[in-house]
């Protein structure tokens, strides 16, 4: 299955957060590796998103809209460092 970058969820993100979250820099809790979530593998749209480490293929993120709610799991991440402008 062919993968997008971490670019295609700026938009899925900027409904549920005020900051582009593509710009935060992620840890994958499997291999520790640190990076952009631009640079996370995408898979999807249907029926949610799935991003996973581009070093080792773990799930990072998972997001899936429902037409009230949104879920959003994150747990393959340990940290998620977000870059705020004062």
């Amino acid at each position: 299955m062919t993968h997008l970058d971490g670019n295609v969820l700026a938009g899925p993100l900027s409904e549920l957060f005020a900051v582009d979250l593509t710009a935060a820099t992620g840890q994958c809790a499997s291999c520790g590796r640190t990076g952009p979530v631009a640079t996370l593998k995408v898979y999807g749209p249907d029926p949610g998103l799935v991003a996973r480490c581009p070093g080792c293929d773990e799930v990072l993120l998972r997001l899936v809209r429902e037409p009230d709610a949104a879920w959003l799991d994150m747990r393959g991440m340990v940290t998620l460092r977000i870059p705020v402008v004062d």
